[in-house]
């Protein structure tokens, strides 16, 4: 065979290995191209000295009669290859190798075939080894002592699914570049290193979701153009590289892609309007994907609507510019990131407006503490639409100062009342509109100065299940203290108990199961209380109870029963598991429970409400169960009995 035909032979099963060899002019170069090899040629067959001539030779796959090259002897010469190249993952591959006379083919310094021998006949061989990943280096030597030369040389990956089981690497350099005038994403990558690479799968999904099991295109080459739909979300791709024996490498990091949205968002739904005084306070249903809201008013259904807001990050608003004089409509949309309006929500009405004042406050009483008057009154016997009370408050004879307190509640503490002035209080109701209610009779009461006796000290608030326990340090000559409690900050303090204590220790047995406020006062001799003590706030999450909780109901999980007087037939069995529900009408800490029987569990205790446990062996058990309060107390046990098969 030509030395062309050879390298065309050869060129064609490299091609097949997916790496196609060029052919570098043979030069004095000693530097090649991987995967192109080096060749040598040495007028020894010990590789001794320096080589007759160095050039690059993309196959191995010569025959030779007399001297290869100028220099060399027709006998006793010998030739060299070597190539370092990536063999990217790795795997099973198939060394080759034949010769008249001697070959020896190394892969990293160790021999791997050896037929090293003078002969008249071609010699040849195979070896099926597996090549890590990463970048190795082939060596073939190849001598002839006498007559013809010839040798030829392959490594091919093997590709049988059955072998190969090593995926290729992760593809590397992967970025996308996205044009939005057009919608096309451009997904580029570094080709594999891998010789027996079959090509790239390319996988694409929605922001949110995971990547599905079947890719958008396979390809060969390394780029892939793809059409998102222009939605406005996020997209991502990823590129996994696959071989011919079918393994998948993982994928590449995700590259997002973000689309042009150029879709408008659903309109606001739930738009209501309440009046209020000076102001129209809208409320509305977030559809959780917009950014802002614009709102629309009107004083007609039909419009024409103006556009009073614009930019809101929250589903509400307050319009302090309306005319609550008149009825008003109102509609609100939605605005994207991008610019897109939603078309408008469903219109929301005032009514029309209200002119009829609330009913006067009656049954306001007041009551003059260290801590300030204490203000008290019914509710408005025209409650619906009261929004808020006005508290005035004025000495005998003149008018508020600084204008009324606006209270939410029912009652209002004044600690700015100062001690030994009479002050009058009178109570006005207002409704949404802002109709005020006529002012209620007023009444008179004077702010004690501080008896004789220092300020308590120490108060401190602990929760218990039946009552909130309060503690202070002893004052020296108090006869006794009081105790009183809010649940607003500026609302009236409320006395507890009919009578002082003398104890340094009071349970408030009536507790909320709210955020409340204490403070405690002193008694001098003459019955005079105190300055108020340093409030100080206790949180409760129930409220106080005088009796433990009851015990708690049981319910078991099929395949089990509870045994009655005359069923206790076996259910279930060894290693089938058993849930336990437990149902209480109280907010608890938890249940304290256990199994026994053939084995006993020991008593244990949970904060949840089902407990699941699985029998260890056949027999009659008994669950026994009771429930905890919130803090800490103890009811009593309950228990069922059940077979197990």
């Amino acid at each position: 065979m030509s030395r062309t035909a050879h390298f065309a032979a050869t060129a064609a099963v490299l091609a097949t290995a997916s790496t196609l060899l060029t052919v570098a002019p043979a030069s004095a170069a000693t530097t090649c191209n991987s995967p192109v090899f080096k060749r040598q040629f040495f007028a020894n067959t010990t590789f001794s000295g320096t080589p007759k001539k160095t050039d690059c030779d993309s196959a191995i796959d010569q025959s030779w009669t007399g001297a290869p090259v100028s220099g060399l002897p027709s006998n006793n010469f010998g030739v060299r290859w070597s190539v370092t190249r990536d063999f990217g993952s790795g795997g099973p591959f198939a060394l080759a190798a034949s010769g008249l006379d001697g070959i020896r083919v190394y892969v990293d310094g160790v021999r791997k075939i050896d037929l090293w021998k003078n002969t008249s006949t071609t010699v040849s061989k195979s070896v099926n080894l597996t090549i890590p990943s990463g970048k190795h280096t082939l060596r073939v030597d190849y001598v002839n002592w006498t007559g013809s030369a010839k040798v030829k040389f392959a490594y091919t990956p093997r590709t049988s699914a059955t072998v190969d089981k090593v995926k290729p690497l992760v593809p590397t350099g992967t970025s996308v570049a996205y044009d939005s005038a057009t919608g096309k994403a451009k997904l580029s990558w570094a080709k594999n290193k891998e010789m027996d690479l079959a090509g790239y799968k390319v996988y694409r999904r929605l922001k949110g979701t995971a990547f599905g099991g079947s890719p958008l295109a396979t390809t060969t080459a390394t780029s892939y153009t793809d059409i998102p739909p222009a939605t406005g979300a996020t997209y991502y791709y990823e590129v996994r590289a696959y071989d011919k024996a079918g393994n998948v490498s993982t994928g590449t990091a995700d590259q997002p892609v973000g689309t042009p949205d150029r879709t408008a968002p659903d309109a606001p739904t739930g738009l209501y309007a309440k009046v209020g005084p000076g102001a129209v306070t809208l409320a509305w249903d977030t559809n959780g994907v917009t950014d802002t809201y614009r709102v629309y008013r009107a004083t007609a259904p039909q419009g024409p609507f103006t556009r009073i807001a614009d930019g809101l990050d929250s589903a509400w608003y307050r319009d302090t510019g309306a005319d609550l004089t008149g009825r008003l409509y109102y509609r609100v949309t939605a605005v994207d990131p991008v610019g897109n309006e939603s078309a408008p929500s469903v219109v929301a009405d005032t009514g029309e407006p209200d002119t009829t004042p609330p009913a006067q406050v009656t049954d306001v009483t007041v009551e003059g503490t260290t801590a300030g008057n204490a203000v008290r009154w019914q509710t408005s016997s025209d409650d619906r639409h009261v929004n808020h009370y006005e508290v005035w408050a004025a000495p005998e004879g003149a008018s508020d100062p600084d204008g009324p307190e606006t209270v939410f509640g029912l009652s209002f503490n004044d600690q700015r009342a100062a001690a030994g002035v009479p002050l009058t209080y009178r109570v006005q109701a207002v409704d949404d509109y802002g109709n005020l209610a006529p002012v209620s009779a007023p009444v008179t009461a004077t702010r004690p100065a501080p008896g004789a006796v220092a300020v308590p000290t120490g108060v401190e608030g602990t929760p218990l299940d039946s009552a909130t326990e309060l503690t202070w340090v002893s004052v020296p000559d108090a006869t006794g203290y009081r105790v009183y409690r809010r649940t607003d900050r500026n609302a009236a303090w409320t006395r507890l108990g009919d009578r002082p204590t003398t104890a340094l220790r009071y349970s408030d047995s009536e507790a909320p199961g709210v955020s409340a406020y204490y403070y405690v006062a002193a008694l001098d001799a003459e019955g005079r209380e105190s300055a108020p003590s340093e409030s100080v706030q206790v949180w409760r999450e129930t409220p106080a109870t005088p009796t433990a909780p009851v015990a708690p109901t049981i319910t078991l999980s099929a395949p089990y029963k509870e045994c009655t007087t005359n069923d206790c037939a076996p259910h279930g069995g060894t290693g089938v598991p058993l849930t336990v529900t437990l149902k209480h009408d109280r907010l608890l800490s938890g249940y304290t429970y256990r199994f026994y029987g053939p084995s006993n569990s020991g008593y244990l205790t949970t904060d949840g409400s089902t407990i699941t446990w699985t029998p260890s062996g056949p027999g009659l058990y008994t669950f026994e169960v009771r429930a905890i309060d919130y803090y800490g107390r103890s009811g009593p046990f309950t228990s069922v009995r059940f077979m197990v098969g």
